[in-house]
């Protein structure tokens, strides 16, 4: 068990002209459940990397005041010894992934220590991260949702005091999702440990976590126990942080004079039939009608197509059996499912750099392994689920131009400078894609992707890793193809983009195609929900709970129930 104490601590990188964090001040008690909130850029990762003495021992730069871990300075100790006491699971934890087998990763940070058991503690972490039955599988074999799994469990064997990860569901399903907050639950429950997530899913913060540090600048703004940190609604979407649904629907509704102001508002569901169910009176008859499918001029055509990847040993896995689907002109699709369940797969079909071992993909009715990669990049494009890959170039202007110039097109010099000014790059141009922010890399790319007017526009996670503010940026940004690329087929687990842009869901599990229709038929269909571990956004479950037979899938359409003939609380 350790406490931790943080006082006047102020870093720069190297060349920055400002502080990364600016005389902070906080203590961590022994067996907390810590969530970091705050805008991109004010210094959570950054803070986190002071813990483990990843600052200043390995990165570099300016550090003043003293952080101390049961008494004792990070800078005082080696980076090895932090390391077994302050276990770190990063954003991009595919990095952390060293070794070939599932058990050599799980107990690889334990042989370094030369730990006479270290196998017996990588088998005793897979086994609590739920792995056990992969154990002795290759890496390559697992799914997304198992590889972060396997981060955490590597992380773990060590038995750290402390465990931080940094987005630790960013990537992930909704069931794999709450299966990695299970696991830190049970760590801080049963084994004392102190937990410390950097979180922009507020909704697992309320369930889970014990406290809240907001940072704003580089500064601790407050510290406060988790269910009076998310009722600050105000303060938290000043920094970008959105609050669980239910919460912003009841300050709303206060702010509009609907419910009370001076009530404690509600953080969960539970807590949401309570408070909401004393003013909503009047639940009219269902009377949304779900749109089906159009029948329009099929782009690309999937018959009968099974995917399996190869394997070093065992039967080789099977991605999509017998997998059969159409993709019309015009659609905006959303592809859900859980990690493993084949999404990614379906794009780079579409793309023709996965080859099917059964079956056949048409493009505009002929066989895709007919087209030349120029054809196939002239007719789709696929836009990365790491933004950073589409950037080839020294700035923003050449990467766009990129592709334009490569197939000669006129005036590709025109071109580049319109979608430089439609994705509001044009102060960027010059910029170096790779140093740009979140929602700026989302613009670019998506400038990129669209520079040959593909018939067919392919994004894979587009809002992954983003906070709040950052995807509805990138939300904007998807609106803004209007009238440039009308087909657009999106991979996500972001059900709140789901919601709010698609107009055809298509829900994959096991290979196979389980639903596919409009979001009111998707998010009504129980057990396709569970099958998948799919969720919809809080406030359909809200209204729901309510007994509101129109599905709300906005909090616009949740407050409009509360509107009509209420009495006023102004």
């Amino acid at each position: 068990m350790s406490k931790i104490e943080i006082e006047h601590v102020t870093f720069t990188y190297p060349g920055a002209d400002a502080p990364t964090l600016n005389d902070l001040n906080l203590c961590v008690e022994e067996g907390d459940f810590l969530a970091i909130v705050g805008n991109n850029g004010c210094g959570k990762s950054t803070f986190c990397k002071t813990l483990n003495g990843l600052i200043p021992h390995f990165i570099v730069g300016d550090m003043t005041g003293s952080i101390r871990i049961d008494g004792v300075d990070t800078r005082e100790q080696e980076i090895g010894d932090l390391a077994k006491r302050v276990g770190y699971v990063y954003q991009d934890f595919e990095n952390q992934i060293v070794c070939p087998t599932v058990l050599d990763d799980a107990s690889y940070g334990c042989l370094n220590y030369a730990m006479e058991d270290y196998k017996e503690r990588g088998k005793n972490a897979l086994q609590i991260c739920g792995l056990s039955s992969k154990i002795s599988d290759y890496v390559w074999q697992l799914s997304g949702g198992q590889k972060h799994l396997l981060a955490l469990a590597g992380a773990a064997a060590l038995s750290p005091d402390v465990l931080i990860l940094d987005e630790p569901i960013a990537q992930l399903d909704p069931a794999h999702a709450d299966q990695i907050y299970e696991i830190l639950k049970e760590w801080n429950e049963t084994y004392h440990k102190t937990i410390i997530v950097i979180e922009h899913h507020t909704e697992y913060i309320a369930r889970y976590c014990k406290h809240v540090l907001l940072l704003r600048d580089g500064k601790n703004v407050w510290q406060l126990p988790a269910q009076e940190a998310m009722r600050r609604v105000k303060e938290l979407r000043r920094s970008n942080i959105f609050p669980p649904q239910v919460t912003i629907a009841a300050d709303r509704m206060a702010e509009e004079g609907l419910v009370p102001a001076d009530e404690s508002f509600p953080v969960n569901i539970e807590e949401g039939k309570a408070f909401f169910g004393k003013y909503l009176r009047h639940l009219p008859e269902s009377t949304r009608m779900a749109r089906t499918p159009g029948g329009g001029e099929s782009l690309v055509s999937f018959r009968n197509v099974t995917v399996r990847y190869r394997a070093v040993k065992g039967q080789a896995p099977r991605i999509l059996d017998q997998f059969s689907l159409d993709i019309r002109k015009g659609e905006k699709i959303a592809l859900i499912g859980s990690n493993g369940a084949g999404k990614s797969t379906i794009l780079k079909m579409m793309m023709g750099l996965v080859h099917p071992e059964e079956g056949s993909v048409l493009l505009d009715g002929r066989e895709i392994k007919d087209f030349s990669k120029e054809e196939v990049g002239e007719l789709l494009s696929l836009v990365y689920q790491n933004p950073e890959e589409m950037f080839i170039q020294d700035s923003i202007r050449a990467d766009i131009a990129y592709a334009m110039k490569v197939r000669k097109v006129p005036e590709y010099e025109k071109r580049t400078e319109e979608l430089l000014a439609q994705f509001r790059l044009t102060e960027l141009a010059e910029r170096d894609g790779r140093l740009l922010s979140g929602g700026q890399m989302r613009r670019a790319s998506l400038a990129i992707g669209v520079a040959l007017n593909p018939k067919i526009l392919l994004l894979d996670e587009p809002t992954a890793n983003l906070d709040i503010a950052t995807r509805r940026e990138v939300m904007n940004t998807l609106q803004m193809l209007k009238g440039i690329t009308n087909t657009v087929v999106i991979a996500t687990h972001d059900m709140q983009l789901v919601c709010d842009w698609a107009e055809r869901i298509i829900v994959l599990s096991g290979g196979y195609v389980i639903a596919d229709g409009p979001k009111e038929q998707i998010f009504a269909d129980l057990y396709v929900r569970s099958q998948v571990g799919i969720r919809p956004p809080q406030i359909y479950d809200m209204g729901r709970a309510l007994g509101i037979a129109n599905p709300c899938f906005t909090i616009d359409e949740f407050i409009g129930y509360f509107k009509e003939g209420e009495e006023r609380y102004a």
